[in-house]
């Protein structure tokens, strides 16, 4: 039986520091992923999914009781906080909305992954005409299969806004695309 991420980070927070490996390997791949499809490139997301959990490791102690079923949440946004300032620190873009990464590049010499990239390029030329927020939150909903109080904690926005923004861009999208490739974004999987 699967333990409750309550349990743990109440163990955690009482010093049993070591239970923190339970929370990493339920949550490692679906951070990386997200961390992934927002960078392209392999090595920066293992870098910043790994700042991610060292970040988590050292501010659970400030993590709420009444939060405790939103770990998962709030692991997300750790991770999309060290995404921005992973390109606020390495692009220095001031004309840029930094917090629309998703038309940002890496300038470093990182190889870009030639998988990743041909899989989502499909997806990305048919959502570069949404918003960052409405990117984000299909992201979140379809790739990660997070509930919109999750994505509302995550995003800072009411559930009822991500609901809305949701819904907006898939009926923006269905002027843009065949029913059946909208369908297909909802099967489409990180691997």
């Amino acid at each position: 039986m699967e333990e409750k991420d309550r349990d743990v980070i109440e163990r955690i927070q009482k010093g049993d520091t070591d239970s923190f490996a339970i929370l990493y390997e339920k949550y490692v791949d679906k951070i990386y992923k997200f961390i992934y499809f927002k960078t392209s490139h392999r090595e920066t997301a293992e870098d910043l999914c790994t700042q991610t959990f060292l970040k988590a490791l050292n501010k659970l102690d400030t993590f709420k009781i009444a939060q405790k079923d939103y770990f998962s949440s709030w692991l997300y946004a750790i991770a999309r906080n060290s995404v921005v300032d992973h390109y606020r620190k390495n692009n220095n873009r001031n004309e840029v909305n930094i917090d629309d990464v998703w038309d940002l590049s890496d300038d470093s010499n990182i190889e870009i992954d030639l998988d990743f990239k041909r899989k989502t390029e499909l997806i990305a030329s048919h959502l570069k005409n949404l918003s960052c927020e409405q990117r984000e939150i299909i992201m979140l909903k379809i790739f990660e299969d997070l509930n919109y109080k999750e994505i509302s904690l995550i995003i800072d926005k009411s559930e009822d806004a991500c609901k809305m923004s949701f819904s907006r861009a898939i009926k923006a999208l269905r002027k843009e695309l065949p029913l059946s490739l909208i369908i297909s974004l909802f099967f489409i999987k990180l691997q």
